[in-house]
């Protein structure tokens, strides 16, 4: 989207570390295009448009593109710059990347949303916007359409079409359960229990559960941002969704790593409707290893439904804080 003042500056990056990149000023990049990308590591949306902002960079970066991954942290956890600095190597991210710990650029730009794209002009105005997944054809027109500001004579390639089959013309996108928090601070449970915050507390199950919300069994821990479990023994979380696919991020916590088994509708999750990162046990059991804080993709439904899924875990110290849906389908 286009923006209705014309003479938005952008604003200076305040990072408490940088990668790929020493410290830079925007005063620095006069002619130049710039592009900042407000992204949360273990964010779903963030990370589902990574593959065009890496594609941008590798297409632009030699006609003048200068890319800034702002890096603003959902979580506390997320502030470690060791944690940050891995993912970036995982998602083979090499543009540059501002550690936002404090939020410093994100009031700066009066952002609110992950993600969040601004395209800056070669005078450093800002020329477009765009928050959310999406519109990447758009974006990518935007981006050559500044830099032949500079250099009219460039020759670029074939835009982009489409990185993923469920971007694509037709792709079904429906209705899907609404990312799940389950820290005391945002979250909400189906347990009569409810939360007592900073209270370990045991819960008890039903077998009547509401969809689109979180039931708990066993010990656990009410952290502000996430459930953590409180005790060696046998425990569990559950939910009824409607999606295609999901994610969880989970954290170890001290323990080092940490099994969690996982099935849907009361079964071993099939191997078609398996995530990247589950498992399979020579007993058949579908898990996943939780070896540090990150989010894992556990479901990826050959068909969008309506599924109950459950983690169960036995060891204490495993951090639950959010489960996150993906809705769009190729059919």
């Amino acid at each position: 989207m286009r923006p209705k003042e014309k003479y938005i500056r952008a604003p200076e990056i305040i990072a408490a570390r940088w990668f790929n990149s020493p410290p830079i000023s925007i005063k620095d990049l006069k002619d130049k295009v710039l592009l900042v990308d407000f992204w949360d590591y273990t964010c779903i949306n963030c990370i589902r448009t990574l593959p065009y902002i890496k594609e941008w960079h590798k297409r632009y970066a030699g006609d003048g593109l200068v890319i800034i991954g702002v890096h603003a942290p959902e979580f506390t956890f997320a502030k470690e710059a060791a944690w940050v600095e891995e993912a970036i190597k995982r998602f083979g991210l090499e543009y540059k990347i501002a550690l936002d710990n404090n939020y410093d650029t994100w009031q700066a730009f009066a952002n609110r949303y992950w993600p969040a794209k601004y395209l800056f002009n070669r005078d450093g105005y800002l020329r477009y916007y765009h928050f959310g997944e999406g519109a990447y054809s758009e974006t990518e027109l935007e981006i050559r359409s500044l830099l032949l500001e500079i250099k009219p004579d460039l020759v670029f390639p074939q835009p982009i079409e489409f990185l993923r089959a469920t971007d694509r013309p037709g792709a079904s996108c429906y209705p899907v359960t609404p990312e799940l928090y389950l820290g005391y601070e945002r979250g909400r449970l189906g347990n009569e229990e409810g939360y007592e915050p900073g209270a370990v507390v045991g819960y008890n199950d039903t077998d009547e559960h509401e969809p689109d919300t979180v039931y708990c069994y066993g010990e656990w821990l009410n952290r502000s941002e996430c459930l953590e479990l409180a005790r060696d023994a046998d425990a569990y979380l559950s939910v009824i969704y409607s999606a295609a696919e999901v994610n969880a991020v989970m954290s170890p916590g001290s323990r080092g790593e940490i099994r969690v088994i996982v099935t849907q509708d009361e079964h071993p999750v099939s191997r078609s409707d398996r995530g990247s990162d589950l498992q399979e046990s020579a007993s058949g059991e579908t898990f996943v290893c939780v070896d540090r804080p990150r989010m894992y993709n556990l479901i990826k439904n050959r068909r969008f439904g309506s599924y109950e899924l459950k983690l169960a875990c036995s060891k204490k110290g495993l951090c639950v804080y959010a489960f996150t849906f993906v809705s769009c389908v190729v059919e």
